[in-house]
């Protein structure tokens, strides 16, 4: 529902005034802009001149920015298995450190399977070596912490 009063806004930013609706659309009309509404939130609702292409385009763009960021942030995981060699393990310190360098937050986790649960104490001691071969500065975020199907330690730059 549009509103009988509006508070009108011109192009550069400026207050211009107080005006009816249609009376607001038709200054917008004689300036070649379209009536781009602001917020409906105040009383009376304010209005602006402008291309409200231009505006919706704008919008779109910033979206697609905060988009874009809250997926470079999203957390990685390295998975590493009870019996993994020592040349595995390099490898995914390698991969570890470079989402460190991208400045990811990193979870590592090692699933524990059957009889392996019984040798807490040694898969512990994996992941401690696991840590320790990370040369990238980092801040360990969660501790080692026992869950019901493992390990698991949350790392970040």
């Amino acid at each position: 529902m549009i509103s009988k009063e509006v508070r009108l806004i011109d192009e550069k930013g400026k207050q211009i005034g107080i005006f009816s609706y249609d009376e607001a659309s038709r200054i917008a009309q004689e300036r070649g802009l379209d009536l781009v509404e602001i917020t409906k939130k105040t009383t009376p609702p304010i209005y602006k001149f402008g291309d409200s292409g231009k505006l919706r385009y704008k919008k779109e763009k910033e979206y697609r920015k905060k988009r874009l960021k809250e997926r470079q942030t999203s957390p990685k995981s390295i998975r590493i298995g009870f019996n993994e060699g020592d040349h595995d393990l390099e490898t995914k310190v390698k991969r570890a450190e470079k989402f460190l360098e991208e400045e990811k937050t990193v979870t590592i986790e090692m699933k524990l399977k059957g009889r392996q649960k019984a040798h807490f104490d040694l898969a512990k001691e994996k992941i401690s070596k696991f840590l320790a071969k990370i040369k990238t500065e980092h801040k360990v975020i969660q501790l080692l912490k026992r869950v019901p199907r493992g390990l698991i330690t949350v790392l970040k730059k």
